[in-house]
């Protein structure tokens, strides 16, 4: 018997089905923007009695290697648990904080913070220390064959197919159930990282090949902080670069970034580095509207639009794979092909099933925009440019879905950090998990609220994304908004798909 959380309640999703069709009905019968308008900024440092201060705490080196410290410290008790710890997946540290979590608070963090886990992660902090030998200082020579990576390499395809590769082994193997793996699979990534670091020049890992870095960097498009240049005329005229190449203390741009160019957050790994380097001081973080990368200023790139079309389609199956009837779905499969065991065929071709529907929805969408533009358009620059829509409606569900986890399956973290290897416990009773659903951090009502929001908000993005790029594709006028419409439709269906599984009741993670 398995315990289940409750759906999101009908007049929830009404409501945003309302909301959703009145904005459909102004995108189709507005014209286009004719420009983007001026985006809301605010720097940090510019803020009144506190911003120099804030901006010279965050530029000290030793708040980020206390923090990487401290992240260092729980991962090594992660793997410790996971290590020689019970095998009872609730009762163990290591399966509760890495997926239950850790995995479901990171993609809210990347709303606020954006990339700030990518500056503090322990798999790159532990590859910088045993590669560099240095915590903090420059290291020269840096220990590696600081080997150019090969053009084959160089795009997010790796860190597309790892992904692939990670959900594959998280909801087809079960090692989300599992201490042990949770723990292997843990230790793999510190290897890859630095092996990468090892042989390639910067951090490779980071920029091209970390499925968990390229997620938090496609999200952090949407984040409501970046960093960035105070006034753009003084990287205009410098000529040392220092953010790119750094200096004698500080390590240069991992992921190979000029501040002065800089224009979205996707391989920003918020380390600092640029505005500890900077010799003008003119590097700092800002507040800003969270949408203005997915509207306007991101570029769109082949395999970078590949990797947001498979993050929709992956945190869709996410939730799939949590429903209560997704085990009979696999059963009555695994029959019909004659799959047994852990029914891992099955499950990939459920796997690469879904991956196939979006793709195919995406482009039957971008073909019929072609001949509504009599092929004045090409079906690549369509295709990159367009991928921003999805962006907007995987993150919010992903938020939605995690939120579930993340104050339902969250409590009793502190009974864990006590008896982190779950020495002399058993297994959860149904009474227990009941009370765990009690045990909420906000209550239910609270939780439907935020959801629906959630939903309306990353449906509302999505259509400022469509009615704004494709001003910059199809030009402006009121005669240009209609050839949209399938754009529109491709956004309704998965906006309904997503309403449709946080209606159903969802499995508890452990």
């Amino acid at each position: 018997m398995t315990m289940t959380h409750p759906g999101l309640p009908l007049p929830w999703v009404i409501a945003v089905a309302v909301l959703g069709l009145l904005a459909s009905f102004w995108l189709l019968l507005s014209p286009l923007p004719a420009g983007g308008g001026r985006p809301f900024l605010l720097h940090l440092a510019r803020l009144p009695f506190i911003g120099n201060s804030l901006r010279r705490l965050l530029t000290r080196p030793w708040l980020l290697l206390s923090l990487k410290l401290v992240m260092v410290a729980l991962f090594l008790l992660v793997i410790y648990a996971g290590l020689f710890g019970t095998r009872i997946p609730e009762r163990n540290l290591a399966t509760v904080l890495t997926w239950n979590v850790w995995w479901s608070g990171l993609i809210f963090s990347v709303f606020f913070l954006g990339s700030a886990w990518c500056a503090v992660c322990p798999w790159d902090a532990l590859a910088q220390w045993l590669v560099r030998r240095k915590l903090w200082r420059r290291a020269e020579p840096n220990n590696s064959l600081n080997l150019t990576v090969p053009k084959w390499l160089r795009s997010v395809w790796p860190a597309l197919f790892l992904f692939v590769a990670l959900t594959w082994l998280e909801l087809g193997v079960g090692i989300t159930l599992s201490p042990y793996a949770t723990a292997i699979l843990s230790l793999l990534m510190v290897v890859m990282a630095t092996v990468s670091l090892s042989l390639f020049q910067r951090k490779a890992f980071c920029r091209y090949f970390c499925p968990v870095g390229r997620t938090v960097g496609a999200y952090s498009q949407l984040s409501m902080v970046e960093l960035r240049p105070i006034a753009p005329d003084v990287c205009a005229s410098c000529t040392t670069l220092e953010c790119y190449h750094g200096n004698a203390e500080v390590e240069p741009c991992p992921t190979s970034l000029v501040m002065g160019r800089l224009e979205q957050n996707s391989y920003c790994t918020s380390c600092g580095n640029c505005s500890r380097s900077c010799p003008q001081q003119n590097v700092a973080w800002r507040f800003r509207s969270p949408s203005i990368e997915a509207m306007q200023t991101g570029r769109p790139h082949w395999d970078e639009a590949w990797f947001m079309l498979g993050l929709l389609a992956l945190t869709g199956f996410h939730g799939l794979t949590m429903m209560s009837f997704w085990e009979d779905w696999m059963r009555n499969l695994a029959q019909r092909i004659g799959d047994s065991g852990q029914l891992l065929a099955s499950f990939s071709i459920g796997l690469v099933g879904i991956l196939v529907a979006v793709f195919s929805l995406y482009s039957l969408s971008l073909l019929a925009i072609q001949q509504l533009l009599g092929n004045a358009v090409s079906f690549r620059r369509l295709f990159a440019s367009f991928s921003f829509t999805a962006l907007p409606l995987a993150f919010s569900y992903h938020m939605a879905h995690n939120l579930n986890h993340l104050v339902r399956e969250g409590s009793g973290l502190g009974d864990l950090f006590l008896n982190p290897l779950g020495t002399n416990t058993l297994p959860l009773s149904m009474q227990e998990k009941h009370m765990r659903h009690l045990s909420m951090w906000i209550s239910q009502d609270a939780l439907f609220t935020i959801q629906a929001v959630l939903m309306l908000l990353g449906f509302l993005v999505a259509m400022q994304v469509i009615r704004h790029r494709g001003q910059v594709l199809l030009g402006s006028g009121q005669q240009s908004a209609w050839k949209l419409a399938p754009m529109l439709a491709f956004v309704i269906t998965m906006t309904a798909f997503h309403l449709w599984m946080l209606m159903q009741p969802m499995t508890m993670r452990m």
